[in-house]
């Protein structure tokens, strides 16, 4: 399993066999294959009720300009996800 956009140019491989063989799957999704208008309410309703912790996946908080220091801990891998407060 991989996660991210790879590169416009990036290709991978795998023996033709080993799909059969191993009964694999490959399957790309694009920004999760989400719908909004159905997914995004079912989102909120999972997160009120304790079943999606989203808050474990918050590296931080940032305000607008901090934003070029937060696109630096992207960079580096110091930071998963960022929020930008807009006070």
């Amino acid at each position: 399993m991989t996660a991210g956009l790879a590169a416009p140019s990036a290709e991978f491989r795998i023996p033709a066999v080993n799909i059969v063989a191993d009964e694999r799957t490959v399957k790309g999704s694009y920004m999760g294959s989400c719908v909004p208008q159905r997914d995004i309410p079912r989102f909120i309703g999972m997160y009120r009720a304790g079943l999606l912790p989203v808050n474990r996946l918050l590296t931080g908080v940032l305000t607008l300009d901090q934003i070029n220091e937060g696109f630096d801990l992207l960079d580096r891998g110091d930071a998963i996800r960022q929020v930008i407060r807009f006070d």
